[in-house]
């Protein structure tokens, strides 16, 4: 506000919670480091989410930072981020854990920033095995491969009506088929993006768009 806006003493500000409220109010004083707001409306918005959409994602080599805002512009409920075979970093507890406040910082920013009024929640890295235990709590659960016998992910949401969803994204040279077998035993349906492979950092955001655009999320 001070800084990039430039805003001056009464004009109108938006402010969130990060849970799902706004509060809209007047800039009343203004500080070095601080302004002060006398708020005068409270509100819920009005948008419906029609289906909650947990990323299950394998973190790449580079660019998880760049995924964790574009999933977060793009409304997703949810990251888990996650290791697996074919995983190429490897980080002792330490780097994961920065890692992990890293992206949560930036879920905070890019919800500022596109004006989401809450911040998705970002699990701590799991091995894939143990986030697949999650598949109970969800309506709709599927992992995007390579590998046949898959489906088009059009044919695998055309008769969902909306809920839980969850989608699982491998790293650098996609699931082992051990994995895509475990996910299978989870219910997770195994589905084809289209005939072009899409990158790691590529394919969750995709996903996410056509869901938001399937289902009408806003």
């Amino acid at each position: 506000m001070l800084d990039v806006m430039r805003l001056k003493t009464l004009d109108k500000v938006v402010a969130f919670d990060g849970t799902g409220t706004e509060y809209i109010g007047f800039i009343k004083g203004m500080g070095r480091k601080s302004v002060d707001v006398e708020i005068v409306e409270r509100r819920t918005p009005l948008g419906k989410e029609n289906c909650k959409i947990t990323l299950i994602q394998a973190i790449p080599k580079k660019d998880s930072d760049y995924i964790m805002e574009k999933a977060t512009e793009l409304g997703v409920h949810s990251v888990i981020p996650v290791f697996t075979k074919r995983t190429i970093v490897s980080w002792n507890e330490g780097k994961r854990h920065s890692r992990v406040e890293r992206w949560r910082r930036i879920a905070r920013e890019a919800s500022k920033q596109c004006g989401r009024p809450s911040i998705p929640k970002v699990d701590d890295i799991k091995d894939f095995k143990d986030a697949l235990k999650s598949a109970s709590d969800s309506d709709l659960n599927l992992i995007a491969a390579l590998s046949d016998p898959r489906v088009d992910l059009k044919d695998a949401i055309r008769d969902f009506k909306g809920g839980k969803v969850q989608i699982a994204i491998g790293p650098e040279g996609d699931f082992t088929p051990d994995e895509i077998k475990k996910a299978k035993d989870a219910r997770f349906i195994v589905v084809s993006l289209g005939r072009n492979v899409l990158k790691s950092d590529t394919a969750g955001l995709a996903v996410l768009a056509i869901l938001n655009y399937e289902f009408g999320n806003g």
